[in-house]
């Protein structure tokens, strides 16, 4: 698979109603990014981190996935910890941070009202995300931010949604690849207690050791 079909164009008119938000977002802040967010990181990758969509004042303000919204700041340190990543991470993408032996992509490319994509939009983006797995030649490890984030990648591997183990820490065998999921580094669950940073860097530290 080439890696130019597994990255959207950045004025991608595949879903009207996200094609609509990213205009109107557009039109209130014209110097955000505004696009379909590209995927991040080290295209010999083993490791591939996939989210469920940009955040509106994040990727979508940026351009770079988990990019200067909340989410991104236990992400990006947690990597910097299991060396998945070098450098600073300051919450810009001139920042110069670099991933290393991984990627950060999305399921959706675009920032959905209310940080929920439709079906349909998954649906329509899914090529995008399958291309992404397909483009990485020596993936082996897949990390997912949240169950809809992994019944995404399921089924872009072409499985079900409900193929492989749900809930954080939970691990699977799919289309040849280990998929472990994780809650998602939002602050609602930061700050509910429901994710903690140790929690989170357990999946990496796991990721870590498959890859050893």
């Amino acid at each position: 698979m080439t890696e130019s079909a597994s990255e959207p164009l950045r004025d991608c008119p595949l879903c009207p109603r996200l094609t609509a938000y990213r205009a109107e977002n557009r039109a209130a802040h014209g110097d955000w990014f505004n696009g379909a967010a590209p995927s991040f990181g080290d295209s010999s990758a083993r490791l591939l981190i996939v989210g469920l969509a940009p955040g509106r004042q994040g990727a979508n303000r940026t351009g770079r996935p988990f990019t200067g919204d909340f989410a991104g700041i236990l992400l990006y340190e947690t990597l910097l910890k299991q060396n998945f990543a070098v450098g600073t991470y300051d919450a810009r993408p001139d920042d110069g941070l670099m991933l290393r032996d991984c990627m950060i992509t999305n399921a959706v490319r675009c920032a959905p009202p209310g940080n929920k994509p439709l079906p349909a939009e998954e649906a329509a983006c899914r090529p995008f995300l399958s291309a992404r797995i397909a483009a990485l030649p020596r993936l082996r490890v897949i990390v997912t931010l949240g169950d809809v984030a992994r019944r995404n990648v399921m089924k872009a591997l072409g499985l079900p949604g409900s193929a492989g183990a749900s809930g954080h820490g939970a691990e699977s065998e799919a289309a040849g690849y280990r998929v472990i999921n994780s809650y998602h580094c939002s602050r609602l669950n930061t700050n509910t207690g429901r994710l903690t940073p140790s929690m989170f860097e357990a999946v990496f530290q796991r990721a870590r050791a498959l890859l050893a």
